[in-house]
């Protein structure tokens, strides 16, 4: 297998296009390709500039999750520290998390940071929903959001061999024109549910807009890490 590494967005495109498989960490893959076989080459976004900032409102798709650090809002920083061991962080990348994952980890905090993933394509560049990205499993370039007036991050003790462990992250945002908005966003499971309501400093007024939404329908322990996650966000805002 050859592994190429350009190290602009155009050598990237040509990559695709030329039929390299994107790579990441290869924490996820090389188990397969052992099994299944290696494709002839593969594309690695380590050396590409654009896909490995790491700032206050934009994180690179080929960053390294060990490298995922307080520059970034708490949601995402805490959400990239839980992922698996020290080795795993060292090597596994943030798209390779959010995409190529079926845990996906690092998705409850984008979802409530409200995401938008820039991609690259064989022919562009362009911008897209979380949703789209994970759906055409795009090649991911870079999350952009807007920094949120506070966040939160849990990620709950799971038993070994079981179900993955539940996450809750939680985050409020301004708005320009009311009186913010709270987003909630809860992998239970392999799923994961994402909700949203106006922001309000009462949190039982906020909790059970909430239990009104799909969040509702979560098991009573879920609800109750919801509960408390949310109860934290809130009173955080209260303080700034």
């Amino acid at each position: 297998m050859q592994l190429r590494l350009p190290a602009s967005i155009s050598e990237a495109q040509r990559c695709l296009a030329e039929g390299a498989v994107p790579i990441g960490g290869a924490t996820l893959v090389w188990a397969t390709w052992q099994r299944d076989g290696f494709p002839e080459q593969a594309v690695s976004l380590r050396n590409v500039p654009e896909a490995n900032v790491v700032g206050p409102e934009e994180l690179g798709g080929a960053v390294l999750l060990h490298r995922v650090d307080d520059t970034v809002p708490e949601a995402l920083r805490r959400a990239a520290s839980s992922v698996g061991t020290g080795a795993v962080r060292r090597t596994a990348t943030v798209g390779g998390n959010i995409v190529g994952s079926t845990l996906r980890c690092l998705l409850p905090a984008a979802l409530v940071l409200d995401a938008r993933a820039t991609v690259l394509e064989p022919d562009g560049v362009s911008e897209t929903d979380l949703t789209e990205l994970l759906a055409k499993r795009h090649v991911l370039l870079a999350l952009r959001w807007r920094t949120p007036l506070v966040s939160g991050h849990r990620k709950v003790e799971g038993e070994a061999g079981g179900p993955p462990p539940l996450v809750v992250a939680a985050a409020v945002h301004a708005d320009d024109d009311g009186p913010g908005r709270l987003r909630v966003a809860v992998r239970d499971g392999y799923e994961v549910l994402s909700e949203s309501t106006p922001y309000d400093p009462d949190a039982d007024r906020v909790l059970d807009a909430l239990e009104r939404t799909d969040l509702g329908a979560l098991p009573a322990p879920a609800r109750e890490q919801v509960r408390e996650q949310v109860t934290d966000v809130l009173a955080r805002t209260g303080a700034l």
